[in-house]
């Protein structure tokens, strides 16, 4: 290689987000093609539920065509209708409240602790009302809100929780993997998540009570799961629902990442540790916090983001990086303050928090196959930076 060539491979941009390809994707999916069978639940449909269900140790997992699907799948269950209210943190992903929304519900907002950044569980039970029907929480960056305690506020209202577990799927609380504990845990397999295959996600269903009426609204509200079982010889519409089924073509890709488990996770874990320990320096001399995980808790390795001082010195950050050829990201905007948020008639100072840290941080480049010298780039661009200029 010429040394002009060499220039050019080390100038090369560096995306926030990769995809992996880690070993069988085309295979597996030349196996789906091969057997006739590429609409939902085939084959690789029910292999991918099967490895869910057997590592995590739940009742039922079924595949869907998103989280925001699975998050749909959740409020048609709990039968949510106009007039209820579903408690939700302000620092989320918009699809985690418009679920609830298109059913009708009142999103109640919540704000997030200033150290994890997930549902302040001191502030959930002055939010319940005798109208509320159901509490969101959502694990940001994959480190468990504090689920003994919302559980038990939950619990002694009477009130089913659902974990949108979008950024946390193998990771624990007290020994626990995240989504055993609502009534209802979604996850997502979208192409910036640790496990992909594109768009995808999963329902993940606690209480047994649930996994046959789940079944039919996933089904487009028929029974046709009992015929795949053969204990019908033909099936019919019994209930509402919609089609949320995944491609078994997805279900393929997403069963050769989910086979490749320990590999993703150990290659993300050493990607993160080496951010914490590199930047620690840095970030104590610039006022600048780094992700917080409690003891309690083991994360997977989703997310590796710095909590500036300012707006404007996280702003100039991303600008600094972007003249490297370094994509650095915000991430949520406060929902309550979005145009819908004010319509339910969210206000300035309603969540502190939230309004704050949105503005203060940002997300760094964290992919599976993250190289070396591509990583040493981020943290020496970053170790440039002033914060304080």
């Amino acid at each position: 290689m010429s040394g002009e060539s060499r220039a050019e491979v080390k100038a090369s941009p560096i995306p926030f987000n990769r995809p992996a390809i880690v070993g069988s994707e085309l295979e597996y999916m030349q196996e789906a093609i091969a057997a006739g069978h590429i609409s939902g639940d085939g084959a690789f449909t029910a292999r991918c539920q099967a490895l869910l269900q057997q590592e995590l140790g739940v009742q039922s997992v079924l595949l869907t065509t998103s989280c925001t699907h699975a998050l749909e799948l959740a409020a048609l269950l709990l039968n949510i209708e106009p007039g209820d209210e579903v408690i939700i943190p302000a620092f989320t992903f918009v699809a985690t409240v418009n679920a609830f929304v298109l059913r009708g519900a009142r999103p109640v907002f919540i704000d997030i602790r200033e150290d994890t950044l997930n549902l302040d569980e001191g502030q959930l039970e002055q939010l319940i009302t005798e109208r509320t029907k159901a509490i969101v929480v959502m694990h940001y960056a994959g480190v468990a809100c504090e689920m003994d305690a919302i559980m038990q506020i939950a619990q002694r209202h009477g009130i089913p929780v659902v974990e949108d577990n979008a950024h946390g799927l193998f990771a624990r609380y007290r020994g626990r993997y995240l989504g055993t504990f609502g009534t209802f845990a979604t996850q997502s397999f979208h192409e910036t998540k640790n496990f992909s295959c594109g768009e995808g996600g999963a329902l993940i269903i606690n209480d047994p009570a649930h996994v046959e009426r789940a079944e039919i609204v996933r089904q487009k509200g028929t029974d046709r799961s009992r015929l795949l079982r053969g204990q019908v010889d033909k099936y019919t519409w019994v209930d509402v629902g919609s089609s949320y089924s995944p491609s078994d073509l997805l279900a393929a890709f997403l069963y050769a990442q989910l086979k490749k488990l320990q590999v993703i996770s150990e290659a993300r874990r050493r990607i993160w540790e080496r951010y914490q320990a590199e930047l620690a320096t840095w970030a104590a001399a610039n006022d600048i916090r780094q992700p917080f995980v409690p003891e309690h808790c083991e994360q997977p390795f989703h997310i590796y983001y710095l909590v500036l001082a300012s707006e404007a010195a996280r702003d100039r950050l991303i600008e600094h990086l972007k003249t490297r050829g370094i994509l650095g990201v915000f991430h949520y905007l406060p929902l309550h303050l979005s145009a819908m948020g004010v319509h339910y008639g969210g206000k300035v100072g309603d969540c502190p928090v939230t309004e704050t840290v949105s503005g203060r941080l940002l997300r760094l480049p964290f992919y599976y196959d993250l190289s070396d010298a591509d990583q040493e780039r981020v943290i020496s661009a970053i170790r440039d930076f002033a914060a304080r200029s």
